[in-house]
């Protein structure tokens, strides 16, 4: 009878340390990949592995007074690579905006020409004094080996109010009124081709106001008739006069002058265009 009791005794305590202990907990087999823990390590990842802003540190900037180089690799040649050049002018031709480097420094440094840049600010055509282009045409070397005489349309002689003069019927150099203006570029293209033996060009600014500049580019096209000169002629570059204001005013310094951008990536490739092409 003790023995039964003592039995019972056991199973009963045997289901009471059951009861209380509750059913097994399962093995924690997803704490590693749990959707919070993902979401940290792909926000980390994004963070570590974003680009840099390339296109704001590559991207050239256009209002720079010193613009990248963009020249051809030094194996391509041009048509006038090794020419000689000889530039008349004054202040657009020097340089007076940008540091005394125009489109005429261009040419010589980026394709391997010899350029002769005979420019002084303020100066005019007709030939009033010492610096006059008339007068400082006549102290070039007479013995350079031209391959092109290039004379800038001067914009002092339209704002100094010089009178514009006429065509002359006659082709001797004593016979024109330098005086004017028509008369001294008369007498300019008359002596560059007699004494250096090669094409006479003439280039014009770019289009601003100022009727009188207006009417000596016109008259460029009567001299051209008796002479045969070349005209660069960005007064009427349809290409030149459409850009956009912001874009003018990346390149100019002012109505008249370039900055060292505008010479570089606007002027000097229209004066390669003309050049190559002439010659």
């Amino acid at each position: 009878m003790k023995k039964v009791i003592l039995i019972a005794l056991m199973v009963l305590v045997a289901v009471l340390v059951v009861a209380c202990a509750g059913p097994a907990e399962p093995a924690d087999t997803d704490s590693s990949t749990t959707p919070a823990g993902t979401a940290s390590g792909t926000q980390g990842t994004e963070n570590s592995t974003e680009p840099e802003d390339s296109e704001v540190s590559t991207k050239p900037d256009e209002t720079t007074e010193e613009p990248q180089t963009t020249e051809a690799p030094e194996d391509k040649t041009y048509p006038i690579n090794g020419k000689t050049f000889i530039f008349l002018g004054s202040s657009v031709t020097y340089g007076s905006a940008s540091g005394g480097y125009s489109f005429a420094d261009y040419i010589r440094d980026d394709y391997d020409c010899t350029c002769i840049k005979e420019a002084v600010s303020g100066t005019t055509l007709v030939d009033n004094g010492s610096d006059s282009y008339v007068q400082r045409m006549l102290k070039i070397d007479k013995t350079i080996d031209a391959d092109h005489f290039i004379c800038q349309l001067s914009t002092n002689d339209a704002s100094q109010g010089k009178p514009l003069g006429k065509v002359s019927e006659s082709m001797e150099l004593e016979d024109f009124d330098t005086r004017t203006i028509i008369g001294a570029m008369e007498y300019i293209i008359c002596y560059a081709k007699e004494t250096w033996d090669c094409p006479v060009s003439f280039y014009t600014g770019t289009k601003y106001d100022s009727v009188a500049y207006g009417k000596m580019v016109d008259a460029l096209y009567e001299l051209q008739e008796k002479w045969g000169i070349g005209i660069i002629d960005l007064w009427n570059d349809e290409e030149m006069n459409s850009i956009s204001e912001s874009k003018y005013n990346s390149y100019m310094s002012d109505p008249i002058h370039p900055n060292r951008l505008g010479y570089k990536v606007w002027w000097t490739p229209k004066f390669v265009e003309f050049l190559e092409k002439y010659e």
